[in-house]
């Protein structure tokens, strides 16, 4: 049982992982810290958090585990607030959408805490934010990944596993750098795709005549658009050299369906759909490893 957890950023995903903790006991108490006493006002009256921290002695020096939960830009500033109040015995984890970064910032700015800082990544979340948005079930079954490391102390690195797993995730292992590669192309350029639609169409004059007609094809590729813009700023800037590989191989799929059309090249358009298509079932119907 974690005596003390302190949540920095008590959202969806911060204050999922405490609704996680104290459903299953694993948890005596969870502090909150944040930028905003209404949100920390919400989770406390929610039972997400039992009270309000701050970044001092007080609230870190004796927590087992402490959880960034904010977007990944704030983390550096937070890193460094935190340091001189941290115990010698509490662990450290994040929940950023991006890995090497996160790394980078433990080294800077925890460099006598990098061997109990473990960073991690859930696979989980919905479009809200806010401590209203935070449910118990939210990582039940869900991924999350641990990218532990060089220097994590395996008992730490055991504690956020536990954690997690307690949450009811299945925990997976990367490295930072493969982390960063994977999703800048399975999540992050998604998102950029998204809003960019969505922004597109937001430029025109007869937008609403558009979204008057719009079905749920577009609800269904648009819904994440509906995402915290700030933290995806930030995600987008922290992962940068990887985004822009996956950008420009999509403009490359791009290109290429666009010199079909101008072809009229039918079989060409219908390969790329009919691959896209076998590749799409295969995943939802859970035939790939």
């Amino acid at each position: 049982m974690l005596k003390k957890v302190v949540i920095c950023g008590v959202g969806l995903i911060g204050g999922s992982f405490a609704l996680a903790l104290r459903e299953t006991g694993a948890v005596g108490e969870v502090v909150g810290i944040g930028r905003s006493r209404a949100n920390l006002d919400l989770a406390r009256q929610r039972g997400i958090i039992d009270r309000i921290g701050a970044c001092d002695a007080a609230t870190l020096a004796d927590a087992d585990l402490v959880l960034l939960a904010t977007p990944v830009g704030q983390m550096p500033e937070l890193m460094r607030a935190m340091a001189p109040h941290l115990g010698v015995h509490t662990v450290l984890t994040d929940a950023g959408s991006t890995k090497s970064d996160v790394a980078a910032a433990v080294r800077a700015c925890l460099p006598a805490q990098a061997a109990r800082f473990v960073p991690a990544h859930p696979i989980a979340g919905t479009e809200n934010s806010g401590a209203g948005a935070a449910q118990a079930d939210l990582y039940r079954g869900a991924k999350v990944i641990l990218t532990p490391l060089p220097e994590n102390a395996p008992d730490a690195v055991a504690r956020v596993r536990a954690a997690w797993a307690a949450c009811g995730a299945v925990i997976h292992d990367m490295s930072p750098a493969r982390h960063d590669q994977i999703f800048a192309a399975v999540s992050h350029l998604p998102h950029v795709l998204s809003f960019a639609l969505v922004h597109e169409l937001a430029q025109r004059e007869d937008c609403d005549e558009f979204l008057r007609f719009a079905a749920s094809g577009f609800r269904d590729f648009t819904r994440i658009a509906a995402s915290d813009p700030e933290m995806w700023r930030d995600i987008c800037l922290a992962n940068r050299d990887a985004l822009l590989a996956e950008l420009e191989c999509y403009q490359s799929q791009l290109g290429d369906l666009h010199q079909a059309l101008v072809a009229g090249d039918a079989a060409r358009l219908e390969a790329i759909f009919a691959d896209a298509r076998s590749l799409r079932r295969a995943w939802t119907e859970g035939k790939l490893s």
